[in-house]
C-alpha cells in the first residue's frame, strides 16, 4: 500500500510552447477555485502551499513545438499520414457534435456542423482527384467552420482554423507508432513518469492530449494511483483514437482506483460520455465514471476551466486527503 505525502500530477493537453511554472500556478489556482466552489474553503492554502501534496506540472509541449517556437502550431498540408488521420479526427468530432447540437434544441449548432461536414465529405469524397494539400486546405475550412459553433465562436484560444487543426496535428503525432515517430510519445511518457515516487499515492488530472498520454504512461507505471481525472479527454473519439491506443483494447490501468471524467458540451474535442462503454474496467472492476459540467462565460478548451468547478476539484482534494 502506497503511503507518504501524496503526489499531484498535472498533465496538458494540445497547445502551443507551455512556461511550466506558470501553467502549474495556474492549474493550482483553478483548483483552488474548484475547492471553493465545492465548499472546501479551508483546504486552499494546504494546496496552493504545497502543504497537502507534491504539485508537479509535467511539460512536453517543447517536444511539438519545432526549435521552441512561439507563434501557432502549424500543420504539414502536405503530409500524407497527418493529413488523412486530420480527417479522420474530424470525422469523429463532428459526429459526436451532431449529437450535443441536435437541431430541435440547438438549430444554430446544428447548421454550423451541417456546413462542416458538408466541407469534410467533400474533401474526402474527392481525394482522389485532389493533392494531399489541396485535402489539408480543405481541413483548414473545416475547422474554421466549426469555431462558429456556440460557446466557442467568441472565445479566443484559437485564432483561427489554421491554428486549431495545427493544434489537433499533435494528437495525430503522439499516436503515431511508425518506427522512428514513435520514439516522440515515448519521450512524451518518459516526461510523465519522471521523478515520481511508485512508493507514494500519486492523483493525476489529465486534460485533453494529456489523457491520452495519461492513460499509456499509467499502464507503465509501477505505484498506486488513488484517483485519476480526465477533463475534455478524447480517448472515446471513437476508432481514431481508441483503436490506437497502447495496450488494446483499451482498458482503464490495474493501479488505478478510481476514475473520474468530466466533459463540458461546449468542448469541441471531448468525446463525450463513451469512456465507460468503450474502455473496459481493470480487473478489479474499475471503469470511467462520467460527469458533465456546465461552465461559467466564455467556452476554451482549457484544463483550468473543468478545475473551477466544485465537482471536479472535491474528488482531487478528497483524494489527497485520505
Amino acid at each position: 500500500m502506497a503511503t507518504g505525502k501524496p503526489q499531484l500530477l498535472f498533465v496538458h493537453g494540445i497547445g502551443r510552447l507551455r512556461d511550466s511554472a506558470a501553467d502549474r500556478r495556474r492549474w493550482l489556482q483553478a483548483l483552488a477555485v474548484g475547492t471553493r466552489d465545492a465548499k472546501m474553503p479551508d483546504v486552499i492554502s494546504a494546496l496552493t502551499q504545497g502543504w497537502l501534496a507534491d504539485v508537479t506540472f509535467v511539460n512536453y509541449s517543447d517536444l511539438f513545438n519545432r526549435q521552441g517556437a512561439q507563434g501557432p502550431a502549424v500543420v504539414d498540408l502536405n503530409n500524407e499520414h497527418e493529413v488523412p488521420f486530420l480527417a479522420e479526427l474530424l470525422d469523429s468530432m463532428l459526429e459526436e457534435l451532431a449529437e450535443q447540437f441536435p437541431l430541435e434544441s440547438s438549430p444554430q449548432g446544428a447548421r454550423v456542423i451541417r456546413d462542416a461536414r458538408f466541407q469534410l465529405d467533400a474533401a474526402i469524397e474527392n481525394r482522389q482527384a485532389q493533392g494531399v494539400g489541396d485535402i489539408g486546405r480543405r481541413l483548414i475550412g473545416v475547422t474554421t467552420t466549426m469555431l462558429r459553433l456556440p460557446g466557442v465562436c467568441q472565445a479566443a484560444q484559437w485564432m483561427n482554423g489554421s491554428t486549431l487543426l495545427g493544434q489537433l496535428a499533435q494528437v495525430g503525432r503522439y499516436l503515431d507508432r511508425r518506427a522512428k515517430k514513435a520514439e516522440l510519445g515515448a519521450a512524451i511518457r518518459s516526461r510523465v513518469l519522471d521523478g515520481l515516487d511508485p512508493a507514494r499515492p500519486l492523483v493525476v488530472v489529465s486534460h485533453s492530449l494529456g489523457t491520452v498520454v495519461a492513460y499509456e504512461a499509467l499502464h507503465e507505471y509501477e505505484g498506486m494511483v488513488p484517483l485519476w481525472v480526465t477533463l475534455g479527454s478524447p480517448l472515446a473519439l471513437g476508432a481514431v483514437v481508441l483503436d490506437r491506443l497502447v495496450p488494446r483494447p483499451g482498458r482503464c490501468p490495474e493501479n488505478v482506483a478510481s476514475w473520474r471524467n468530466f466533459w463540458d458540451r461546449d468542448d469541441i474535442i471531448v468525446g463525450r460520455p463513451h469512456l465507460a462503454e468503450w474502455i473496459r474496467p481493470s480487473m478489479s472492476g474499475v471503469k470511467a465514471v462520467t460527469e458533465r459540467v456546465e461552465s461559467r462565460g466564455l467556452w476554451t478548451h482549457t484544463a483550468t476551466k473543468y478545475l473551477e468547478h466544485g465537482a471536479v476539484a472535491r474528488p482531487v482534494i478528497e483524494a489527497l486527503q485520505s
